[in-house]
Formats: C-alpha cells, structure tokens, sequence
C-alpha cells in the first residue's frame, strides 16, 4: 500500500471521490441537530437525514465526509473484540438520488484494490440475503467468486439507526488471517471471531423507517456508505486492537 499515514489515507479517500463528482463537507457536530431519536451522531449519513428524504436539498447530490462518530451501543463490545471502540471517524460518500447499486460497488472495489492496493484475494463481500442485484454486481461485474461473497439475513445486512433513511446493504470484510480466528471449518463473514473485520459498509437507501414499526419507499434512491478509518490503519500497521490508536499505548508508540 501506498498510503503512510492516518492523515494521508482519510485524504486519499475524500480525494478519490472529488474525482467522482461529491462534494467533501467536513465534520458534523456529534450532538445531532433536531435529531430527537440520537442521543449522539453514530454514523456519517446521520446529520444528512433530511438530504435523503428530500425534506431538505443537498448542496450536491454527490457527497463526501469524514465524520467523528460515537456509537453508545458498542460500549458492551469494547475490549471484548479487537475492532471496536467507542469514539471512531467514518469516511463516506453519499449519493442523494443519483447513483446507485452500479455505481457504488465498483467505485469501493477500485479504492480498495487500486487506489490501497489490497489484494483482491484478501477482500469477501457480502449481501443481503435477498438482494440479488447486489449479489450479481459483486459475481458478474466485479468478478469475485461466488464462494466469496456471503449472503446474510436482516440483523447482519440490513441498514438502521433510529427513524430515517435505511435499507439494504453490501459490507466489505478483510480476512486478517487463520490466527485470528474461532477455529470453525465455517468461520466467514458474519462469525463473530475477529478473523475477518467489516472496514466497509455500502448501505442502498431505499426506506424510510417511520418509527412505529413501519417503512415508506423513499421517492429516490439513495447510496449511504461508511468505512472505519482506524480499521484501515489497524490493516496497514498489523495492530491487534483498535484501541491502541485512541490510548497512546506504548506498543503502538514503539513501531515508529
């Protein structure tokens, strides 16, 4: 990989998709704005609600961030598993009706494989269990094969946060290694072992959850994606757990 710095690769990621058309905003304050269903904002798309229902027009319909994130729920999983904390940066790009499905797959594979030069053979894909244009993109566009590309039910790959946009979504997992795995001849993405890390989340916004158990098909369909910035420095430097990027632990200090 070319990229030498935590402060080089969140600018190799906005700056890929200037060169698709988004326009980069930075960071939007972590206490939501008129937002009475987050306490705090967990994700890149939460301060953009109203672009992807259309109650508010985007400055463009392209988008890309680098949002401060907390997620209060990942409190429970901090130091039980080495790829969570709590504080972390999200980077993303934000279609608001323009692109979609075909767009926004390949453009995170040719990040990931050209732009990082991850080899391919390292990265697995999954779907949602019934999303079969996602499933066809990733097999026949892309050329990943099919044992390598996962189908997972609601609780894995379908996108919610509270009421708003959400949908179905596409995740891009790195396989670290048989060491850092459960031992199971069926261990893939979705096992809970740290063997393979989510670094990438492609979520196809096409609902609206309504707050009382229901959905409304959003007008226009929307892409909201999200990639962990620290999963990707953990990838680079091989640092067993994301925690030593936020504690100034000695053992991380000591490899530079």
């Amino acid at each position: 990989m070319k990229w030498t710095s935590l402060n080089d690769l969140r600018e190799k990621y906005l700056s890929f998709f200037e060169s698709k058309g988004h326009l980069r905003l930075g960071s939007f304050s972590l206490v939501p704005n008129n937002d009475k269903s987050l306490l705090l904002i967990n994700s890149g798309m939460a301060p953009m609600k109203k672009y992807f229902t259309g109650e508010v027009t985007p400055p463009r319909n392209r988008v890309t961030t680098c949002q401060k994130c907390i997620r209060t729920p990942d409190l429970e999983r901090v130091g039980k598993t080495a790829r969570h904390g709590t504080y972390f940066e999200m980077l993303g790009n934000f279609s608001f009706g323009d692109y979609f499905k075909s767009e926004a797959i390949p453009w995170a594979w040719e990040f990931l494989t050209e732009t990082l030069e991850i080899p391919e053979e390292l990265l697995w894909p999954s779907v949602y269990e019934s999303d079969d244009e996602a499933y066809n993109i990733w097999r026949n566009v892309i050329g990943v094969p099919a044992e390598r590309i996962v189908k997972l039910g609601k609780a894995d790959n379908f996108w919610e946060h509270g009421t708003g946009p959400c949908g179905p979504c596409s995740e891009i997992y790195f396989d670290r290694g048989e060491k850092y795995g459960c031992g199971s001849p069926d261990c893939k993405p979705g096992c809970d072992c740290d063997r393979y890390m989510e670094i990438w989340n492609n979520v196809f916004s096409q609902f609206n959850n309504m707050g009382d158990g229901t959905y409304t098909e959003l007008e226009h369909k929307n892409i909201d994606t999200g990639m962990g910035l620290e999963r990707l420095v953990m990838r680079k430097y091989k640092i067993d757990d994301i925690r030593l990027l936020s504690e100034n632990d000695v053992r991380f200090l000591e490899q530079f």
